[in-house]
């Protein structure tokens, strides 16, 4: 390694400490005076680790929030006083053993109150909400990929990330509490629509999109007799027609949709169902919302070169 090596992987190493964004975005424009490649490939690895292990720590933290939300709000609890307690024996949960995903570990998956197993699903939303979370910095913005570059800090691309965000972690609450309770809360699919309804306003005719998922599944809904799927589906649809406008709304709708009748098929098959039995839309709905959103663009090129 060279003497400007050692000194560039200095620099890079005090301005990481102090937490300087504004001069690491100049150390990544290109425009600055030291040319990118002069940047050591050590120093853009210790950011790009150290980011992503920010964002994984703070998707935990945002998991954890969102087990609250995925117990309490179908249940009718205030998710925002009280501490966190055990849904077996309703003893409170101290704050060590309250650390996303190390407490289930350390725990051994097991409340140390009543000895009672805690649910798969508390370390699961932890865990996909971090992965997620990387992916939204990753895939959406190239926040990575880029190295901080310039455009970052622009104010409309973080509006859209912060709204990418409430997003995806929406999607989060209501795929579980659909599958546990075949409820999915107003409390917030309502707030993150008029968050995007805000933000998109006729912007590519999101709200026509909108209005027309909702009568699209609410016609479903009246056809079936609210027996193919409930009120909070068609409510849903409209969430999803204002996040991913035409056509992606198609999208959406043909996964979940397809995977649906799928799942269906295989757990009457294997007899964990039967045909009169409701199965949760919900789940699949987001899924749906959710490739079609990040992939979307993606799916529609690939069918446009397959069919035309």
């Amino acid at each position: 390694m060279t003497g400007n090596d050692k000194w560039n992987n200095v620099k890079l190493t005090v301005e990481f400490a102090s937490g300087s964004l504004l001069r690491l975005r100049q150390l990544a424009d290109p425009r600055n005076d030291m040319p990118r490649n002069d940047i050591p490939r050590y120093g853009i690895m210790v950011y790009m680790v150290a980011f992503c292990f920010l964002f994984f720590v703070l998707g935990l933290v945002v998991g954890s929030f969102l087990n609250v939300l995925i117990y309490r709000l179908p249940r009718g609890l205030n998710a925002a006083k009280g501490r966190s307690f055990c849904p077996k024996c309703k003893k409170k949960i101290s704050w060590y053993d309250n650390i996303p995903l190390l407490s289930f570990v350390l725990l051994k998956g097991r409340c140390r109150r009543c000895g009672k197993k805690i649910s798969w699903r508390y370390p699961v939303v932890e865990l996909l909400t971090a992965v997620t979370t990387i992916l939204i910095f990753n895939l959406k913005f190239e926040i990575f990929n880029e190295f901080l570059n310039y455009k970052v800090l622009n104010f409309q691309i973080t509006i859209d990330l912060v709204l990418t965000l409430v997003l995806v972690y929406t999607l989060i609450v209501v795929f579980f509490t659909d599958l546990e309770t075949m409820v999915i809360p107003d409390e917030v699919i309502l707030p993150t629509s008029l968050l995007l309804l805000i933000r998109y306003g006729l912007t590519d005719y999101r709200l026509v999109t909108g209005i027309s998922a909702f009568a699209f599944i609410g016609l479903i809904y009246l056809l079936t007799k609210k027996k193919g799927m409930g009120f909070g589906d068609v409510k849903f649809a409209l969430l999803m027609g204002l996040a991913l406008g035409y056509p992606n709304i198609i999208i959406a709708f043909y996964i979940a949709f397809l995977t649906g009748t799928l799942v269906g098929i295989i757990l009457i098959v294997l007899g964990k169902a039967k045909w009169k039995n409701k199965i949760a839309f919900g789940p699949f709905l987001c899924l749906g919302t959710f490739v079609a959103y990040f992939w979307g663009n993606v799916v529609v090129n690939w069918a446009v070169r397959l069919f035309l």
